[in-house]
């Protein structure tokens, strides 16, 4: 089964952590009809733009392995509505154009230019809320060990 035409149940539910801790990383029907929207409205559209493959880092997560990883309280992948990607992985694109394109181009929750330096996110997290969007574009950082955000200009 296929969450879109580029995205496999397989690669979108795939955890290295999940997997050598034994946690079963698996949808519900209802996670699962939000994650076919994220792909749609949000993955496809890029991968068809820039029409080279995308590395997707993390997708669903349980809310056992979001606990696992240290992800947010309120993280929406556990809802089955964030993805985050890394164009890095194959060089074609870089995560910068990926940020940009969405920004500038297509809807959106929240946008988060993830870490990295000024001039390049180390990935980009990007989630996806059907008719309830905030449009929020944000960068994370590190200040003093812990993650904070602010808006992104």
């Amino acid at each position: 089964m296929d969450i879109s035409p580029h995205i496999s149940y397989e690669e979108a539910t795939y955890s290295d952590t999940a997997k050598r801790l034994g946690i079963d990383n698996i949808p519900n029907f209802e996670q699962l009809c939000k994650m076919v929207i994220v792909a749609t409205k949000v993955f496809e559209p890029l991968r068809n733009y820039f029409g080279v493959p995308i590395h997707i880092s993390s997708f669903f997560r349980t809310i056992e392995l979001n606990k696992a990883i240290g992800g947010s309280k309120t993280s929406q992948h556990v809802l089955g509505e964030a993805i985050d990607i890394d164009a890095d992985k194959y060089g074609k694109i870089t995560n910068k154009q990926i940020f940009n394109f969405i920004k500038d181009n297509l809807e959106f929750d929240q946008l988060i230019w993830e870490f990295g330096t000024n001039d390049e996110p180390n990935w980009v997290h990007v989630s996806f809320k059907e008719g309830k969007n905030r449009h929020q574009v944000l960068k994370a950082y590190r200040d003093n060990n812990h993650i904070k955000y602010k808006l992104y200009k």
